[in-house]
């Protein structure tokens, strides 16, 4: 028995052993060193970079939380540690709705009564009270709008919520994993869900008017409060439980995806965090490839590390024949044969 640990498990009134979960009380089980690892944190850090563009106006907004206790100035069990925010909000029609929506999205979130327990509720409530507000508000111009996408992380878990054509993007071992769906009118699913609501899709445009399906505002498109609207500010949700293979999380605005595929953007900032480790260097470089490669919009992108290390180098297999596809080539079949499985 060289090698093994012996471990008797103990049955408890709240919950089971982790090691000995499943096995009856007293049970002698027989377990590798190598099974008794300790369980993977992730460590939150992050930059940021917004640029103008070649527009004449900003209408891009974002939020980096790193520690939402720190950023809370209070310790509660309502706020699980660690605790993580960030969002992008990409305004249009003025900047009255996206200003609003960023320094008021969290605060709704944290104060629904679903928080924390059902995290999903509690977000979408939020994204529908801040539409809300802007409709009953007197100050503020109804007919603006914004898209959102909200990345919350408590622990392991990576929740991100989108509605609009923002985008997440996980890199996992360098592997672009898109955490969210633009919400472009002509998308199939929206196009269809738009139809379905007595709404069309004309050029490329909601009802001929907006470039995206789902937004925050707009209430020049939606209507009167309460009535049907092809227009919705409900978001689109997706969970992910972080392991040591996922590395950092890319969100940006549609100004940086215009221009650049996911995989490119997991592989330049994967390349870079080797080189200096620095997330807000990332961003900047990020924007600024993208401003070379003449995006027409706003540019925010940010990068958020899950360690405090730089991503490890990957072991490339050695080959009798030569490889004719690049890596970077590699990891887009990966994730298109991972999609359609």
């Amino acid at each position: 028995m060289d090698g093994f640990v012996v471990v008797v498990v103990e049955k408890s009134d709240r919950s089971w052993s982790a090691v000995g979960a499943g096995l009856d009380s007293g049970t002698l089980s027989l377990i590798s060193p190598a099974d008794i690892r300790p369980t993977f944190l992730p460590v939150f850090r992050s930059g940021s970079c917004a640029n103008i563009g070649p527009k004449s106006y900003m209408e891009d907004e974002h939020v980096c939380i790193d520690s939402l206790i720190e950023h809370l100035g209070m310790r509660t069990p309502a706020i699980p540690a660690p605790g993580a925010f960030y969002g992008v909000f990409d305004g249009h029609g003025g900047t009255d709705a996206v200003c609003f929506v960023r320094k008021n999205l969290l605060k709704f979130i944290i104060e629904d009564g679903h928080f924390p327990n059902s995290m999903e509720k509690a977000i979408r409530s939020a994204f529908v009270k801040a539409d809300h507000a802007i409709a009953d508000s007197h100050s503020l111009d109804r007919n603006s709008g914004t898209t959102a996408l909200t990345a919350l992380i408590f622990g392991r878990t990576l929740l991100v919520a989108n509605a609009g054509d923002c985008r997440a993007v996980l890199g996992k071992r360098g592997r672009a994993v898109e955490l969210s769906k633009d919400h472009k009118p002509n998308c199939k699913s929206e196009k269809l869900r738009i139809e379905n609501l007595g709404g069309i899709v004309f050029d490329g445009y909601l009802n001929g008017q907006l470039s995206v399906a789902r937004a925050i505002g707009d209430w020049h498109v939606k209507g009167s409060k309460g009535s049907i609207s092809p227009l919705t500010p409900e978001p689109e949700f997706q969970e992910v439980r972080l392991t040591e293979e996922d590395e950092f999380l890319i969100i940006g605005c549609d100004g940086l995806w215009d221009v650049m595929t996911s995989q490119c953007a997991v592989s330049m900032v994967r390349k870079e965090l080797m080189a200096h480790n620095d997330p807000e260097r990332c961003s900047r470089e990020l924007v600024q490839e993208a401003l070379r490669r003449d995006t027409c919009d706003n540019l925010t992108a940010v990068v958020v590390c899950f360690s405090a290390d730089p991503p490890p180098q990957i072991e490339i297999p050695r080959f009798r024949v030569r490889r004719s596809i690049s890596m970077e080539g590699l990891h887009m079949l990966k994730g298109a044969l991972d999609s359609n499985a």
